[in-house]
């Protein structure tokens, strides 16, 4: 019963968080225009994907490959659906993760990017591409450290079928606001100085619905936003 209740008010939930950002940029004097919203679908089943979708919602991240894939396949009758894969990339799900996303948000190794490359090419598609940054330095995390950014990003430009359009970070759950904005503003900066060198570059994935305000004051461009839409896990 639960869960059904929490399916139906999936329309009213976008509605809020729509809401919410529009608070933030508000209080940062951006266009809400600038802000793109990801529907984080992870372990959500696909009743719950289609009433996001019938209520607009348009992109959606997966962590796990395998639940992409079968996803993605139910649902390509959605003809304007956007999948990004935000999970750790695996070597032998490169392929199927190639074949079922538009977007791969957590690109960290330039063995992944040319086997993702390869598979682009076989299924004639280009990916878009997010470079994943451990902006935390914490051990437990995914992601490049911010140093590496520049070289990696160097390496995905020459690949032909990908499209390199910014980054991507997850932050510590424990960290204060401030070390968060302090990371955060790094992550902008970084990103700021890519889209002098590669004009694609226009999407900087920071926030999640506890800091979805400090995210989007930092110049976050796409939040992340997975309980305070499909509610919590079952």
């Amino acid at each position: 019963m639960s869960e059904n209740k929490d399916i139906h008010n999936i329309a009213n939930r976008i509605t809020n968080t729509h809401n919410k950002i529009s608070d933030a940029c508000n209080l940062s004097a951006r266009p809400t225009t600038e802000i793109k919203l990801m529907a984080v679908s992870k372990t959500k089943p696909i009743d719950a994907v289609m009433e996001a979708y019938e209520a607009g919602q348009r992109i959606f991240g997966e962590n796990y490959a395998q639940e992409l894939y079968e996803k993605s396949q139910i649902l390509a009758h959605l003809t304007e659906i956007e999948w990004h894969y935000i999970g750790p990339i695996q070597s032998n799900k490169t392929k199927i993760i190639a074949q079922s996303c538009q977007w791969i948000d957590s690109l960290e190794r330039l063995k992944i990017a040319q086997r993702l490359n390869n598979h682009a090419a076989e299924f004639d598609k280009t990916l878009n591409i997010l470079i994943q940054v451990n902006i935390s330095r914490s051990e437990a995390k995914s992601g490049v450290l911010l140093e590496d950014v520049e070289s990696l990003a160097a390496e995905i430009v020459n690949l032909p079928n990908l499209n390199f359009r910014g980054l991507m970070a997850i932050p510590d759950q424990h960290e204060q606001v401030e070390q968060l904005k302090s990371e955060f503003n790094q992550m902008h900066t970084c990103y700021l100085m890519l889209q002098q060198q590669y004009p694609n570059v226009d999407t900087l994935s920071l926030g999640m619905s506890q800091d979805l305000i400090t995210a989007i004051e930092c110049g976050s461009t796409m939040v992340r936003i997975g309980t305070d839409i499909f509610g919590a896990r079952g």
